[in-house]
């Protein structure tokens, strides 16, 4: 079966696939929460007013984390070392897209393109989370194990997307327009290539993991770089266009607690 339901069941099914999965999920969560984090506290000063959406976005992040982590103890299931070729996050700065982490680390403030740079890279991100999460919450939002925590973490990145659209289109409207233009161009065609890597690797451990067959697991890396193929030839606009989001000020308000799941 290679339905995305019946795939993810099968990895949902074994502890050992589960624990891999959420894992590596975490790890992303913590290291983009520790990102906008860090973003908030060197918002420039004509900008300040941007730095609670963002320490929210960074809020619900490190609330992601800890309910994939909740979800292994649930298990009795420790977490599992993050391979380097699945580490989504990192393969992306190694690629010089978002704002490298050096920067980050120092205590000079951020310019208003450093925080642009940041809204584009996370537009396009969040297109990816929030399509992945709108899949599996169509395909288990009532699965007694995992439902609330999709569903949960489905919301936020909903909110998280239409919030990067609104920031990029006042951006837009103050004259950036075409620096974001380019910067979403470039950060588009990076991630399409990184989630492509990062798929292909996290299915081979998988594969070997819950033994698959070899035609089943090339069938999988071929649908993988189908997908890829699509992406970079057109499907890349998705993650491009600007719109204002039904939802205004989505990240306006403090994040939702995760208590639930630990």
């Amino acid at each position: 079966m290679l339905s995305a339901r019946g795939l993810f069941q099968e990895i949902l099914d074994n502890d050992e696939s589960f624990r891999l999965f959420c894992s590596i999920a975490a790890s992303g969560e913590a290291q983009g929460g520790w990102e906008n984090g860090r973003i908030a506290a060197l918002v420039p000063a004509s900008e300040r007013a941007l730095a609670p959406k963002i320490a929210r976005h960074g809020a619900d992040e490190d609330k992601h984390g800890r309910i994939f982590e909740a979800l292994m103890r649930k298990r009795g299931l420790k977490p599992a070392p993050v391979p380097a070729e699945t580490d989504y996050t990192m393969l992306l700065e190694r690629r010089g897209i978002g704002l490298a982490h050096a920067k980050l680390r120092s205590d000079q403030p951020l310019a208003v393109r450093d925080v642009v740079t940041y809204l584009a890279h996370s537009r396009v991100t969040e297109q990816r989370a929030a399509e992945q999460m709108l899949m599996l919450r169509r395909r288990f939002a009532d699965h007694p194990e995992i439902g609330r925590a999709v569903r949960v973490i489905s919301v936020d990145e909903e909110n998280h997307l239409a919030y990067c659209h609104e920031e990029l289109l006042r951006f837009t409207a103050s004259g950036h327009g075409r620096f974001i233009r380019r910067t979403l161009r470039e950060c588009a065609f990076a991630e399409i290539r990184v989630h492509r890597d990062v798929s292909l690797a996290v299915m081979a451990r998988m594969g070997r993991i819950l033994g698959w067959s070899e035609a089943r697991s090339r069938a999988l890396a071929a649908g993988i770089r189908t997908v890829y193929a699509y992406e970079r030839l057109a499907g890349w606009r998705r993650m491009t266009t600007l719109r204002m989001p039904e939802r205004r000020n989505a990240l306006g308000g403090p994040p939702a607690p995760a208590a639930e799941f630990a």
